[in-house]
């Protein structure tokens, strides 16, 4: 695209409008890879695609700091082109990025995966940079009005998290993708419009291209791989897929195969009697299997569901009210219905999965949520537990891992507040007298799920006072999966008998139960050792404590401040396991979790070459890193890495009270990024009191009495509506937020008045930062806690200011940026 300077005049002011859309299509291709890359990878992949985002911001200020001696007089130009490119690139790099054959199982064994993981962030870093480069042109540009640019950035961000969201439930992620493209070649026409070109067409050509962009020839699909539970399903002889649909939540894929039935009953006796029933195949996000159930209103078609470790609890109990948490496609609804269950209530997430069962698939299962007996909610199962007043005899978790993915290590970064003790602790109160809670978990060996399920079950015990837990705890274990049972009461000796006959008559093994004996274990399914009954042993003993410490995986119990239950990974251990993998023993690696350290250092090294060296590289043209220059440096590096702490923390904790995941995302990135922005805006009117002092004073008490005051907060206002639940969080969020929009543009104005050759330098750095933090705040999530990261965030927050504040004025600023 030719843009002269005859069409592009000198524009007198940013364009305000153009950054707002740019801004809102860049965190929305954010937001959205996260959704594709959980399609056609794994779910992980969202921290890359954050760290990628911030990588870009963090490069474009070392390569406009680099050129900006030729973009002199070239905004308009610059600015469209890299508008441009954006919209272009962020089809095209994501085409080429899901074809690269990158393989997470495979990291470390294979040498080519780090690389092919690499070429992965880079293809992907470039919109990004594209977008980035926009931003900061406009802040060296207009640097008088860069309090007006960043609130319009970060409020044009906030309204794009909530806009894409909307949109997924509305569009495929493919077509959303096109949608994201076009308002990036948009916000290009929208600043020739604002800039006042003195010729139309490259803005017709723009609108033009957008147009095309979002028709159905540009589409494409989706590339799986090879390695999920969709693509393999695919391969069975005669396999087709039935149904597709897809929203924020997941997207759906129905498979059936004429010629080789698919059976998937988890924990199912291998001296079951009875026929397993017809089934298709439902897939999350082309890995999460669950599956949908040929039903006719017989129950006696389906006595083999009471062949599952799973049918224990409900030959405990006569008739129970039970509460399903995690329905999928309705198996443990109709194990329930089997068991002559008087009323079952069951939670499910995803709309769409309720509508497969009774709509599209109707005839096929019998609707079973439709039945009198059967209620089905809409809903997050843990908000569902903490705002419920209903009391149950049976609560049952279900199991909607993947086998191969569990197996495999890739859920040890999801935060599951399923699974943590606070949640027990919840479903223990929701229990009539004489009720229990049943979970049932993948068997691995060595011992992990089943081992941190009973710690975690002992702990939220003891938590309720209970002076011997051990005489209210059951568990079982069959061939695949391990089946824990907790009661609110101890079990008596009529119940231990029914639970020898159920575990004899099915081939189950006895993990536990009040007065096992060494030689009742390990019958059936043996293992080389007892292990799971020795486990259990331990951590009802004395030194609990030290088993904990010495185990050779990590089985503490998941608490709400540490909610990853699945991560089992010891640092310790890795030696040892990497010695074992050419003996079979790769699935013991959590490739989850090493993918994520992996992406850590390609951050590390990403930022390194774009920002470090440069710096570096400047010093034999009169750039020296010393004084002013290194402060500057600290300075907007600790800010990026406190905001980006703060956000993620503030993201897991508001899931408790939203009770969903997706709305916590949404709300917390909106609340956070317009109010940010309006900080921003209005910290340069009220100069005189938004002094950095001040300002990182407040955000450190602000966040201190968060910390100490929201958890209390959300249980008190955990039984209002939902509706009211957002404007209220919104208000929550808005002071923190509101206050650090301004550290950043006050730490700007300071150099743009005095250095403005280091506008580029500064927004540099903070992006390169905040690519770290990025996944930093995880790891430290994950091995120390979320309020931990807030108060590390809030140090980061409040030193720089005092460190850097006094050296922002003097003879110092007479340091040359580099050229």
């Amino acid at each position: 695209m030719n843009i002269n300077p005859r069409i592009a005049p000198a524009p007198t002011g940013p364009p305000l409008y153009s950054i707002a859309l740019l801004s809102a299509a860049a965190l929305a291709y954010e937001i959205l890879l996260m959704r594709l890359f959980s399609i056609i990878q794994w779910h992980h992949f969202a921290y890359m695609m954050i760290s990628l985002a911030l990588l870009g911001y963090g490069a474009s200020g070392t390569f406009l700091a680099l050129t900006r001696r030729w973009l002199e007089g070239r905004f308009l130009v610059a600015y469209v082109v890299n508008a441009t490119l954006f919209g272009v690139t962020a089809l095209v790099c994501f085409r080429l990025a899901q074809v690269v054959p990158f393989n997470a199982l495979e990291i470390l064994w294979d040498p080519r995966q780090p690389l092919w993981l690499l070429l992965i962030f880079l293809l992907l870093f470039i919109p990004f940079f594209c977008v980035a480069n926009c931003i900061c042109l406009a802040f060296s540009q207009f640097s008088k009005q860069l309090h007006r640019v960043y609130c319009f950035d970060l409020v044009g961000a906030g309204i794009g998290a909530v806009a894409i969201i909307g949109l997924l439930f509305i569009a495929s992620p493919v077509m959303a993708l096109q949608v994201v493209a076009a308002a990036g070649l948009l916000s290009a026409a929208v600043a020739l419009r604002e800039c006042r070109a003195q010729t139309r067409g490259p803005a017709l050509v723009l609108l033009l291209t957008a147009a095309v962009v979002l028709t159905p020839a540009v589409g494409f699909s989706l590339q799986v791989s090879q390695f999920k539970g969709l693509s393999q399903a695919l391969r069975v002889l005669d396999a087709k897929q039935l149904d597709q649909r897809s929203s924020p939540l997941g997207q759906l894929t129905t498979v059936a195969s004429q010629t080789v039935p698919f059976r998937h009953t988890p924990g199912l006796s291998l001296n079951t009697p009875a026929p397993i029933g017809e089934q298709l195949a439902v897939f999350t996000d082309a890995d999460g299997l669950s599956v949908l159930t040929r039903f006719d209103g017989e129950l006696e078609k389906l006595a083999y569901l009471d062949y599952q470790s799973s049918a224990l609890p409900y030959h405990l109990l006569d008739e129970p009210a039970v509460l399903v948490l995690g329905a999928g496609g309705g198996a443990d609804v109709l194990q329930a219905l089997y068991h002559r269950a008087s009323r079952v209530d069951a939670v499910e997430l995803n709309p769409q999965m309720v509508e497969l069962v009774n709509g599209q698939f109707a005839d096929f299962t019998g609707s079973p949520y439709q039945l009198p007996a059967v209620t089905v909610f809409n809903s997050e199962a843990r908000g569902f537990v903490t705002a419920s007043t209903n009391r149950y005899d049976l609560v049952q978790v279900a199991l909607l891992d993947s086998f191969s993915a569990s197996s495999a290590g890739l859920y040890a970064l999801s935060e599951n507040y399923l699974y943590t003790v606070e949640a027990f602790s919840e479903y223990l109160q929701k229990l009539q007298p004489g009720g229990m809670i049943s979970i049932t978990r993948w068997t691995k060996t060595p011992p992990r799920d089943g081992l941190k399920i009973f710690a975690t079950a002992v702990a939220a015990l003891q938590h309720a006072g209970v002076a011997e837990p051990g005489l209210q705890l059951v568990m079982i274990r069959s061939w695949n999966t391990s089946t824990l049972l907790i009661k609110n009461e101890a079990f008596n000796n009529y119940a231990i008998n029914t639970l020898k006959i159920f575990c004899r008559e099915r081939w189950f093994d006895l993990v536990y139960y009040p007065g096992i004996t060494a030689n009742e274990a390990n019958h059936y399914n043996q293992l080389p050792e007892p292990w799971f009954f020795e486990g259990a042993g331990h951590l009802l003993g004395p030194a609990d404590a030290a088993f904990l410490d010495d185990y050779k995986f990590n089985i503490h119990p998941a608490t709400d401040n540490r909610p990853y239950f699945s991560h089992f990974l010891k640092w310790r251990t890795l030696p040892e396991l990497l010695t074992l993998s050419e003996r079979g023993g790769m699935p013991l690696l959590e490739w989850g979790y090493l993918v994520l350290i992996t992406t850590l250092v390609l951050a590390l090294l990403a930022s390194l070459l774009l920002v470090l060296l440069p710096l570096w590289l400047g010093r034999g043209r009169g750039f020296r890193v010393a004084g002013l220059s290194w402060r500057i440096m600290v300075y907007f590096a600790a800010i990026g890495t406190a905001f980006m702490f703060i956000e993620i923390a503030f993201i897991q904790k508001f899931i408790l009270f939203l009770h969903h995941p997706l709305y916590a995302i949404s709300v917390v990135l909106c609340a956070f990024l317009v109010f940010a922005g309006l900080g921003s805006l209005l910290s340069a009117r009220w100069h005189k009191w938004f002094t950095l002092p001040r300002v990182s004073v407040a955000i450190g008490g602000l966040s201190v009495l968060y910390i100490l005051f929201l958890p209390g907060l959300f249980e008190n206002l955990v039984q209002i509506p939902g509706v009211f639940k957002i404007p209220l969080s919104i208000l929550l969020i808005a002071p923190l937020a509101f206050l650090m929009g301004a550290p950043f543009p006050l730490g700007l104005d300071v150099v743009s008045k005095s250095l403005p050759d280091w506008i580029p330098w500064a927004w540099g750095i903070n992006g390169c930062a905040s690519v770290v933090s990025a996944i930093l705040a995880t790891l430290l999530a994950i091995h120390i806690g979320f309020v931990f990261v807030v108060m590390l965030a809030v140090l980061l927050m409040c030193w720089p200011h005092w460190f850097c504040h006094g050296s922002f004025k003097g003879k110092s600023l007479r340091e040359k940026p580099p050229t």
